[in-house]
This record gives structure tokens, C-alpha cells and sequence, in this order.
């Protein structure tokens, strides 16, 4: 019998965590989707300017900032991290000592990349969270609650929700008196 292909073997190992739960915080494409809400939201919320998306270090390509932002006169590192709405752990503990080390590696590299160093950063994170897709009781009469007898004008209708977007600032990443 031949050895199965690398794409069998990825595809019966994604089934395996599937089937166990593990690794499914939210549908495909979402990521891109939490960050461009992300970005809106600091915008339109506190004002943020956004100078760059999905930054790479150069030297080593695993290592990416989600945004990076200027808050009036502090440079701001965002990790972005979007969930479904019923996963288990939330975007904000999702960030592990082992993200938190590659986010400051692939800080210091922005840094020092910089002609000029700013004053102050920081590093934030933004959860998002997906609405799951449900059905809602919906009334025909705008405004109007139904009672039993009016209950035949009630119809079932899939509930379209906003994602929610929590903003966690200051997120502690370096010591106390660390200087780029």
C-alpha cells in the first residue's frame, strides 16, 4: 500500500481537530475580517490613525504586527484576534506568553527600523467577536408585542448582529523601564 499524500494526511489531521474541538475559534477569512473591523472601530471610536496592517519583520517572516497605530502622540501595536461567539477562550487570554514573545520581537524589529523613535508606545489588544447565526422571534407589526392570538403574525427570521469589538489597552509586553 503507498504512504498517503501530504494533503490526505492535512486534510485527516484538520478532521481531528475538528472532530476534538481544537483550534476552531472562527469561520475562514474572518481573521482579515476582525482586523479590517478592528481598524474601523479604532478609527471611528478613539481616533486612531492607522500607519500600517499586517507588518512583517523582515528577517523573519513569521513575525507580524496585526496594526500599528498612532493614539495622538503614542505608537500603538495592535494584536487582533477574532472569535466566534462561542468559543471557549476569549481573544484576550488567547494572547499566551508565546504570542507576547514573538509580539515583542516583532516589535523591537519595527523599532529599530525606525529613523526616528517615538517618545512612547504601547500595545493593545482588540477581540472581536463573531455573532453566531441564530433565528429570532420577529412580529409583522413594527413595534407591536404579540399575544396568543395574534401569535400566527409571528414568523421566525435569521438574526443578523454586529460583531462585538473590545478594545484591551496598555497590555503589559515589556518591562517596566525598557528602552527600544
Amino acid at each position: 500500500m503507498p504512504p498517503p499524500s501530504a494533503p490526505r494526511a492535512e486534510s485527516l489531521v484538520a478532521r481531528l481537530k475538528k472532530f476534538l474541538g481544537l483550534g476552531i475559534n472562527a469561520p475562514a477569512g474572518a481573521g482579515a475580517e476582525g482586523e479590517r473591523r478592528a481598524g474601523e472601530f479604532l478609527r471611528r471610536e478613539h481616533g486612531f490613525v492607522i500607519i500600517a496592517r499586517n507588518w512583517r519583520n523582515p528577517r523573519d517572516r513569521r513575525e507580524e504586527i496585526d496594526l500599528v497605530a498612532r493614539d495622538g502622540e503614542v505608537l500603538v501595536f495592535i494584536e487582533v484576534k477574532t472569535r466566534a461567539a462561542h468559543a471557549l477562550v476569549s481573544g484576550y487570554h488567547a494572547v499566551n506568553s508565546g504570542k507576547k514573545a514573538i509580539m515583542r520581537r516583532a516589535i523591537k524589529a519595527y523599532l529599530a527600523g525606525l529613523a526616528e523613535k517615538p517618545r512612547t508606545f504601547r500595545f493593545d489588544i482588540v477581540e472581536v467577536t463573531l455573532p453566531a447565526a441564530g433565528m429570532s422571534l420577529s412580529t409583522s407589526r413594527a413595534g407591536s408585542t404579540s399575544t396568543s392570538a395574534e401569535a400566527d403574525d409571528d414568523i421566525l427570521a435569521p438574526v443578523a448582529s454586529a460583531p462585538e469589538v473590545r478594545h484591551f489597552e496598555n497590555v503589559p509586553l515589556f518591562p517596566k523601564h525598557f528602552q527600544p
